[in-house]
């Protein structure tokens, strides 16, 4: 792990399904209204699958029967609740105008909610200053193989980056 003035820098590999799936899960239980956690990579890098997996395993953690956890590609965003915390996945591969962002409420989730954004860079000017950018880059010589980059800003991450170490253990 790399530390810098501006926040960490780390980079790991994700050999399986079960691997990345493991590590989402281990993340959304470290994580607390006003944490954005935003997701990049190319189409097919598993975006949606890390959040999903993320947001079923808090569900579950809160005696909650985890729900179906659709792509938010055309609704631009879902909201889930896990045990009186709430949590959005918004995906802006979409999002035709920057503006649009004041219509799906975005500025008021990111201080009062769990959100997993995919497709950050469309946030431009509006990205949270206080985020863990995630980015999954796929193995194109092995389906399930992700490469992961995982860079901190702002300050606060001290237990999500714990939850990711300890992910890195098992």
């Amino acid at each position: 792990m790399t530390h810098r003035r501006t926040g960490v820098d780390r980079t790991r590999t994700l050999r399986s399904q079960a691997e990345t799936e493991s590590l989402a899960a281990a993340l959304a239980l470290a994580l607390a209204p006003g944490d954005a956690v935003l997701l990049s990579g190319p189409v097919g890098a598993g975006k949606s699958a890390f959040a999903r997996a993320a947001i079923r395993a808090r569900q579950a953690s809160t005696g909650l029967t985890p729900e179906e956890v659709p792509s938010p590609s055309y609704t631009l965003v879902q909201a889930y609740d896990a045990g009186g915390v709430e949590i959005w996945h918004a995906d802006l591969y979409r999002l035709s105008d920057p503006d649009e962002l004041v219509e799906l409420g975005l500025d008021e989730a990111f201080t009062r909610a769990i959100v997993f954004l995919e497709w950050p860079e469309r946030l431009g000017e509006a990205a949270p200053a206080r985020a863990l950018r995630l980015d999954l880059r796929p193995d194109p010589a092995a389906d399930d193989v992700r490469q992961l980059r995982v860079r901190a800003a702002g300050g606060g991450w001290d237990a999500a980056l714990a939850a990711l170490a300890m992910a890195d253990a098992a």
